[in-house]
């Protein structure tokens, strides 16, 4: 299976669907990440913000690409849609895990609605919680529980955020983890809205080999 995540800053894409990241290197499967921003505005330590997501993006053998834009300037149409395009068609994904609309940070907003433009044509396409997201309501759940640790150690790989940013909580990802869990029936999840998402339940199917131990499953089941 082809995975592509999407992100407008560096370590976006670990807070978000980090543990599902985890889950799909264990079982083998080609994983993409579309950084939009070098997140220059944010906090910098010593090595810089893309040095970090590199590190991150080699934790699970990540093709990494960056959009280009300028952090906090993230544009929703047509340069964003065709930056994602030129992804997708490069790489041939089959899931796609993206930012939420509902944001306060203008770069997610963009990058969410740039996503929904340029994967109008995909069957599954995830949108997962950020710490400035505003409305979330998850029909499908990720048991992380086996990746747990997997997913803090590529938040820890954005030093620069987990010590300077106050948004980027380890503790709070942890309580998060737990939280989602608890709500699909599991130890420990991540949590995501989905724009499509197609389950195909015949014998042998992707789906069945991506769900693995039943990693993907709806609220309640």
């Amino acid at each position: 299976m082809k995975v592509l995540a999407v992100g407008a800053h560096p370590d976006d894409i670990e807070l978000g669907c980090g543990g599902a990241l985890r889950a799909h290197y264990q079982r083998g499967d080609q994983i993409a990440m579309l950084v939009m921003t070098t997140g220059e505005q944010g906090p910098q330590a010593a090595r810089s913000r893309v040095a970090e997501q590199e590190d991150a993006a080699r934790q699970i053998v990540a093709t990494l690409h960056w959009g280009g834009f300028q952090d906090g300037a993230v544009p929703a149409g047509a340069r964003a849609v065709a930056v994602l395009e030129a992804v997708v068609r490069e790489e041939g994904p089959d899931v796609i895990y993206t930012h939420l609309p509902t944001d306060s940070h203008q770069d997610h907003r963009a990058t969410a609605l740039a996503s929904l433009s340029a994967c109008r044509r995909f069957s599954r396409v995830l949108m997962y919680e950020s710490p400035t997201t505003l409305n979330f309501n998850p029909l499908v759940f990720v048991d992380v529980s086996e990746h747990l640790e997997g997913k803090l150690d590529l938040i820890r790989a954005h030093m620069s955020q987990v010590l300077k940013n106050g948004l980027v909580d380890v503790e709070a990802v942890e309580a998060q983890a737990r939280f989602r869990g608890f709500q699909a029936r599991v130890r420990q999840a991540e949590a995501f809205e989905a724009a499509r998402f197609l389950w195909d339940v015949s014998v042998g199917s992707a789906d069945e080999s991506m769900a693995g131990r039943h990693d993907l499953r709806p609220a309640g089941v």
